[in-house]
């Protein structure tokens, strides 16, 4: 396997990314990155296998399982319980007992507020040149996703800041001070939803806490702990999806000079789907092997890691032709942006129909929607989202 060095927080990899996995590319379909220490899978079929493949999981072997710091605790508090850190049987119950309250029906049914919201932020863009990400992209997703768990809406820029601290755990480079400040937001997200979820048990509502409560599965509830920690993977989750979704999609539809014509209703799904290809907002997820497994011509051990890296599958030229390309009316084909097996996103649904409601509006009611400074991309690997989206009308 061969080994190769690209730092993730590099300034001209943080801003393009696909010319590293195509020099790895070359290689085979795994190569081994020093700065991560663990292999990498670059094709569609080895991360789709990976990610199928129940020898793998996103939990850490038990023998492995270290303690810590406290001054992470916060945030632990909170992950040690969350669904997309666990494998059956406890990963199983838990996706079980959401689903029941998670259905189609009760997304489908979002779409008129998602409309709503749209046109309402639109109506309040400031005049001249705005920043997308900040004045559309960041509130539609927050606003929609505590509309939907039911909590108060005006807690939407406390529920924003919490989720930044919170995903800062998964840059890359990330310091002791963002690790302070995901655990500090990680306790004051979890006692908010605390009370609020002790305050829904005595007031239930028709919202998705109240839902999630009375979820039942032979016998079994979500424990408070469960509850709190299925939120925050809603909302942070969701939330940095949609938003880095919306920036990047809007960033390659623009300069590649594609008219609203692509986001029109009839073409909106098409269009949606090569922006997640293109462009995904999660560009890995790692998973450790649960016995010896051969993957190609690599053996792992119990307890290796692997990354998977969903960007580098998107643009596998055995699978897509002309993959560099952004071709809003490529023919569809299942991309690895949501995952894949047991952990396929649970908010997919609700991703897409956010992007496929409102791209179309947005093209609608600002025509004229043009580039008004060149895009910079975050330095948030293994994320990939734009610093502002700086946009003329």
């Amino acid at each position: 396997m061969k080994s190769l060095s690209q730092s993730p927080t590099d300034p001209e990899f943080v801003q393009n990314p696909y010319p590293f996995y195509e020099r790895a590319r070359t290689h085979g379909d795994l190569f081994h990155w020093q700065e991560y220490d663990m292999p990498c899978a670059l094709s569609y079929a080895a991360v789709n296998s990976i990610l199928r493949d129940r020898r793998f999981g996103r939990e850490v072997p038990p023998e492995m399982a270290v303690t810590p710091p406290d001054h992470q605790s916060g945030f632990w508090a909170i992950e040690n319980h969350s669904m997309l850190e666990l494998e059956p049987p406890r990963h199983t119950r838990l996706r079980g007992l959401v689903l029941r309250a998670f259905t189609s029906r009760r997304i489908a049914a979002l779409q008129p507020e998602i409309a709503a919201l749209a046109h309402q932020l639109i109506d309040q863009l400031p005049e001249g040149d705005f920043n997308l990400i900040e004045h559309f992209a960041e509130p539609l997703p927050v606003i929609i996703i505590a509309r939907f768990l039911g909590v108060p809406e005006e807690r939407a820029p406390d529920l924003l800041a919490w989720s930044h601290a919170i995903v800062g755990m998964y840059k890359a480079g990330r310091t002791k001070e963002d690790e302070i400040a995901a655990s500090d937001a990680g306790k004051e997200f979890a006692a908010f939803l605390r009370e609020y979820i002790s305050y829904r048990r005595d007031k239930p509502e028709d919202d998705l806490i109240t839902h999630l409560i009375a979820a039942e599965e032979d016998g079994e509830k979500l424990s408070t702990d469960e509850l709190i920690a299925t939120c925050v993977l809603l909302l942070n989750a969701g939330h940095e999806a949609t938003v880095h979704t919306l920036g990047n999609g809007l960033k390659a539809l623009l300069e590649n000079k594609y008219s609203g014509e692509q986001a029109s209703p009839e073409n909106v799904e098409n269009t949606v789907e090569e922006i997640l290809r293109y462009d995904p907002p999660l560009h890995m997820f790692t998973r450790y092997a649960y016995e010896d497994i051969e993957v190609g011509d690599h053996v792992f051990k119990r307890g290796d890691q692997v990354a998977c890296l969903l960007a580098a599958a998107n643009r596998d030229p055995s699978r897509w032709e002309n993959p560099a390309e952004f071709i809003p009316q490529r023919p569809k084909q299942v991309n690895a942006s949501f995952g894949a097996g047991a952990h396929f996103c649970i908010g997919a649904p609700l991703g897409r129909l956010e992007l496929q409601t409102s791209l179309p509006i947005l093209f609608e009611r600002l025509p004229n929607l043009a580039l008004a400074e060149t895009p910079e991309y975050a330095s948030i690997y293994h994320f990939r989202g734009l610093k502002r989206l700086m946009l003329s009308r």
